[in-house]
C-alpha cells in the first residue's frame, strides 16, 4: 500500500470567527456522485466490513475520531482520523473496516458512485479470492 498518497489535506481558511474547509473536484483523485454520513455511532460498534470493486471513497472525521483499517489482501494499516481537515483516500479492492469512534463521532464520505449492491465484497474470504 502507498502510505503517503492516502492522507490528503483539506485545504482551511482560518478566521477568528471559525473555519472553513472545503473540498473542490481537483482535491480528491476522483469525481464524487454520492455524499453520506455515519452518525450517533456507539463507542463499540463496527462498520465497513466490505470492500469495492469499482468505487472509490474518501473519508473525513468531522467531528470526534476513529480508526480506519484498510487490508490490500497482503498488509494491514490503521489510520486513526480525528481532524476534519485530513481525509482518507480508499482505493478500489481495499478491504476496510471502521472501529473505536469516539462520543460525537461523526464520519463524511465522498464516494466514486452512486449506491450499488452490486460493487460490494461483503464477505472476507471472497475478498482475498480476488486477491489471487
Amino acid at each position: 500500500m502507498n502510505i503517503p498518497d492516502r492522507l490528503i489535506s483539506i485545504p482551511v481558511i482560518e478566521d477568528t470567527r471559525g473555519n472553513l474547509a472545503f473540498i473542490e473536484k481537483n482535491h480528491i483523485p476522483f469525481d464524487f456522485k454520492r455524499v453520506y454520513y455515519l452518525f450517533d455511532i456507539p463507542s463499540n460498534s463496527y462498520r465497513g466490513g466490505h470492500s469495492h470493486i469499482n468505487q472509490s471513497e474518501f473519508l473525513i472525521a468531522l467531528s470526534g475520531s476513529f480508526d480506519v483499517i484498510l487490508d490490500d489482501g497482503i498488509e494491514k494499516i490503521t489510520y486513526s482520523l480525528n481532524k476534519p481537515s485530513v481525509g482518507l483516500h480508499i482505493e478500489t479492492g481495499v478491504w476496510r473496516e471502521l472501529q473505536n469512534f469516539s462520543s460525537g463521532a461523526v464520519c463524511l464520505v465522498l464516494a466514486s458512485d452512486i449506491f450499488d449492491e452490486t460493487d460490494y465484497i461483503r464477505n472476507y474470504d471472497d475478498f482475498l479470492n480476488t486477491k489471487k
